[in-house]
């Protein structure tokens, strides 16, 4: 078995001076040395069919443009870490999520002519020797059908380690969501909340 299949993930939400807290990756009541992986979460079938030509962290700002896009500034951060706690260093994670008008960078998204042609939509970071990334973007927002969410997606080399999706925590709609139901373990369902709080 590949070490690095079941790649575990820390990450925290900042949005100005607030932080979307923290996740704790220890069950309670465990050995506190014994991580849990995170779950993995469908896809969707909006990653960008054509990715945009800036692919950076930064999905406020597209190329060298002075106008950013529209919504709630909101910093992504957090850490890569394998099964044994240990850095991922040089994963890339990719995110991507509707902008503020609720539409996907894609094609065949029914809104796409009216997308904020400010936000990016999708971006890249690579892991740094501590296996942390970072990201600037927007608040998500609902979309039609699902609760406000930011997909995530880390790859070491070629080899696809985990796809998984963020909720924000305590969205009236995270009750009806398909997907974010899908994840029956509550622990599980834990590890992909992001609490929003001063």
């Amino acid at each position: 078995m590949n070490p690095l299949d079941g790649i575990t993930t820390r990450r925290g939400l900042l949005r100005g001076s607030l932080a979307l807290g923290a996740l704790s990756l220890f069950t309670p009541g465990v050995f506190a040395e014994q991580l849990t992986r995170t779950p993995r979460v469908t896809e969707g079938p909006f990653y960008p069919d054509k990715l945009p030509l800036d692919t950076d962290n930064d999905l406020l700002i597209v190329n060298n443009s002075i106008t950013p896009a529209v919504g709630e500034i909101t910093y992504l951060t957090g850490r890569v870490l394998s099964p044994s706690g240990e850095p991922v260093r040089g994963a890339v994670v990719e995110i991507w999520q509707v902008d503020n008008k609720a539409v996907y960078l894609h094609t065949a998204d029914s809104g796409h002519k009216q997308r904020d042609s400010n936000f990016q939509g999708f971006g890249r970071c690579a892991t740094t020797w501590k296996g942390e990334y970072y990201f600037r973007t927007i608040k998500p927002v609902p979309y039609p059908g699902r609760t406000p969410h930011i997909h995530v997606k880390i790859l070491k080399g070629s080899k696809e380690l985990l796809t998984t999706q963020i909720f924000v925590s305590g969205h009236p709609q995270n009750k009806s969501d398909g997907v974010l139901r899908g994840i029956r373990d509550p622990l599980e369902r834990e590890l992909v909340m992001a609490r929003m709080t001063p």
